[in-house]
């Protein structure tokens, strides 16, 4: 019975394919899934396999042919029970075999063949041994984040890696995930490089499962034997292996470029030259041509006082995301600051009292911010427009308390959320802040860190700043920013007095929030941090 050998379905957007390499011959017997032929397209190599065991009856498309999906390409019988094929094919085996046996007696000595023996038993050995392929997958996006980049790879094709093993960090506008490996193994592909934007459960790369002992051991044995071998045929496999490693379409590729095949590092199966290998190797030799240019430039041109080098990095996509809100912030909204100052005195003086007792009793510092936080949900309480958000038309007022806190990390600026701080104590705000600012620096901020916040603090005072004009951060409608915290001569009571003062900013939506209300709910956070027993008695 007669088996058509088909083309498989080609990917999306490829019309063609070309009929790259022929692994079998007419006559050939052949087992159910073994190879038959390799179909190149643009992008990839598609792998044609015996849907059975049977002979090969004839080659319709022979190589080099130009194909569609769908379209036989060959003929098969199923089984294999014909006489005349079965002698045609046992005749065509013992002649191959005897020319073989010729070539090998005439090239290879005693010693070769006892090293072929060893390495072909290692291969299968090999084989036998292979273990599961398991794909990494870039996990499942937050809520309203589309895609992602591949930010860091920890471990480079080859390695090994164990269960759970951090592989590569996953950047997407807002948190950083890690992508682990699913068993114990050799990360034994990679698929996307870094700086390439992927989408959920895209598979970024392949994990080969089981015992990679003598990996090593295995390269060097290969190596040195390949080497031995290179040097005796070298002179006859040229034509061949071209056309073993490199498919038509590659060939052509190469002859526009003026290269041959082992110009070409491959990194297909088996070392096979691909589209994308000559095309990066035409890439690098173009660099090192436009920097060798550049070298010559910087020779020729005189010498400057002092280091006038560049760099240039592309921005992290946090580092975008960063630079869209904030312009949108100034061009969308009618934002506005208010100022006003406030005597940091009694707060200092709490904080010098307690200070001791609080770290003991509570097991965290006593810092300004859970100062701060108190007093502006205080604020909030009283003048509720400061917590509410446009919505296009509609004003939405929130009657609950998440305030944001600005975070520098190495990565950029981020606003982690504090949830309920009405419901919070000093203690707590003080514990949250600190953990959301040591994930913050590690890296580890989660979307519902991040989600969400009515109101956000800045404090540039620790850096030094003195004054500024804090950005809203949209879709909240106000941000409150501190400074530094400087001893200046105030007067009081009629005389002069050197005190701690600090400026307080209130950036604001003018299109939600008028003067009154903004310049009351600044005043109101003054008075309670000026007389902070005012948060006690709620006064």
């Amino acid at each position: 019975m007669a088996i058509e050998i088909k083309v498989p379905q080609l990917p999306e957007s490829v019309a063609d394919a070309t009929v790259a390499t022929w692994h079998v011959k007419p006559g050939d017997k052949v087992s159910r899934d073994q190879n038959l032929v390799d179909i190149e397209t643009d992008k990839v190599v598609l792998e044609v396999v015996a849907p059975e065991d049977g002979v090969i009856d004839e080659i319709i498309a022979d190589e080099g042919t130009t194909v569609n999906a769908e379209e036989v390409i060959g003929k098969m019988k199923k089984g294999g029970d014909d006489s005349s094929d079965d002698s045609d094919s046992s005749d065509k085996k013992e002649k191959k075999e005897n020319k073989d046996d010729k070539e090998k007696e005439d090239k290879d000595s005693d010693n070769g063949d006892e090293k072929k023996d060893k390495k072909e038993k290692k291969t299968a050995d090999k084989k036998s041994s292979g273990g599961e392929k398991l794909e990494v997958k870039v996990p499942t996006l937050p809520e309203s984040v589309s895609d992602a980049t591949i930010a860091t790879w920890h471990v480079k094709a080859g390695d090994k890696v164990t269960r759970d093993q951090n592989l590569v960090d996953i950047e997407t506008d807002k948190v950083v995930l890690e992508v682990v490996a699913p068993a114990d193994g050799v990360l034994a592909e990679i698929k996307h490089d870094e700086g390439d934007t992927v989408g959920a459960e895209d598979v970024i790369g392949i994990v080969e499962t089981g015992d990679t002992g003598n990996g090593e051991e295995d390269k060097s044995e290969d190596k040195s034997e390949g080497k031995s071998e290179r040097k005796d045929k070298e002179s006859d496999e040229s034509d061949d292996s071209d056309k073993e490693v490199a498919g038509p379409a590659v060939r052509r590729l190469l002859s526009e470029h003026n290269l041959s095949v082992s110009d070409v590092k491959g990194t297909g199966k088996g070392g096979r030259v691909t589209k994308e290998d000559v095309e990066k190797h035409v890439k690098e030799q173009d660099s090192k041509k436009d920097s060798g240019k550049k070298e010559a430039a910087k020779k020729e041109t005189p010498a400057t006082a002092g280091d006038r080098d560049q760099k240039r990095v592309p921005m992290t996509r946090l580092r975008k995301t960063i630079a869209k809100r904030l312009l949108e912030a100034k061009n969308a909204t009618a934002m506005l600051t208010t100022f006003n100052e406030v005597n940091m005195k009694p707060i200092m003086d709490l904080r010098s009292k307690y200070k001791k007792e609080f770290e003991e009793r509570h097991d965290t510092r006593l810092g300004f911010m859970c100062f701060y936080v108190k007093a502006v949900t205080e604020a909030l309480k009283r003048f509720p427009e400061v917590n509410a958000s446009l919505d296009g038309d509609d004003i939405v007022y929130h009657n609950y308390f998440d305030i944001s806190i600005a975070v520098s990390t190495p990565r950029g600026l981020v606003t982690p959320v504090l949830r309920d701080t009405d419901k919070m104590s000093m203690a707590d705000i003080e514990k949250n802040i600190r953990e959301l600012a040591e994930k913050g620096r590690d890296g580890k901020l989660t979307m519902d860190d991040m989600q969400g916040g009515n109101f956000t603090i800045t404090n540039g005072g620790v850096f030094g700043s003195l004054l500024s004009t804090p950005i809203l951060n949209p879709p909240q409608s106000a941000i409150l920013g501190m400074h530094k915290i400087q001893d200046r001569p105030m007067a009081v009571d009629g005389k002069v007095e050197i005190l701690p003062m600090m400026y307080l900013a209130l950036s604001y939506d003018h299109r939600i929030i008028d003067g009154k209300e903004s310049v009351g709910f600044l005043v109101a956070i003054k008075e309670l941090l000026e007389d902070p027993q005012r948060m006690l008695l709620d006064i």
